[in-house]
């Protein structure tokens, strides 16, 4: 039997019944693709690259599970989307900014949605890095590290008011960088602290 392999029915069918050219037409029509997903949000060609193969094996193991009814396209950029958060968390301890940080990316459903959500929370993050380095260095005590203003004052033989003077700087500096547009984002990575700070 002849599969057509560009409509999704065919390709999960030749995938469920073992077809290994089912198989190598996923592997070519989406490799690169999710490969470049993968290291936009992880930043490393090798480690991307292997996220990518643990899915593609995973589909093939998994293959008689996979369904008519879903989007087999979102289910493999959801797939590589888990594999960088399970190798985020392997990789180091996730502290108070980078659960915010990985609760922002699960919110995207759609890959595209996803994968414009990384592109501004990379621009967040970068702009964060061009801080003023005593701005930057309170701001990032208090909303990565999640220690208190009162402990940061302690910390750094300043004032409170000080501490506050400079995350409240750091948000004007970031909401003036990254624009209204940004704004949502900013919500949902550092919290309602975020009104009350700028």
């Amino acid at each position: 039997m002849k599969w057509n392999y560009r409509d999704q029915d065919g390709l999960i069918e030749g995938l469920k019944k073992g077809n290994e050219g089912a198989y190598g037409f996923l592997v070519e029509h989406y490799h690169n693709r999710l490969c470049i997903y993968a290291n936009s949000l992880i930043r490393d060609d090798l480690m991307a690259e292997d996220i990518v193969q643990n899915v593609f094996v995973q589909v093939w193991e998994k293959r008689h599970k996979l369904k008519h009814d879903f989007s087999l396209e979102n289910y493999l950029y959801k797939s590589v989307h888990n594999k960088f958060i399970d190798q985020y968390r392997k990789g180091k301890a996730v502290m108070a900014l980078e659960k915010k940080y990985i609760a922002a990316l699960e919110l995207a459903v759609e890959e595209k949605d996803e994968i414009q959500e990384q592109k501004i929370l990379n621009i967040l993050f970068d702009a964060i890095q061009e801080l003023p380095p005593k701005c930057k260095q309170i701001f990032l005590m208090s909303k990565k590290e999640g220690l208190t203003n009162m402990e940061i004052s302690e910390y750094l033989n300043v004032s409170k008011k000080t501490v506050e003077g400079q995350i409240t700087k750091a948000f004007g500096i970031l909401r003036e960088k990254l624009g209204k547009k940004y704004e949502m984002i900013m919500f949902l990575v550092f919290g309602s602290e975020t009104n009350r700070s700028i």
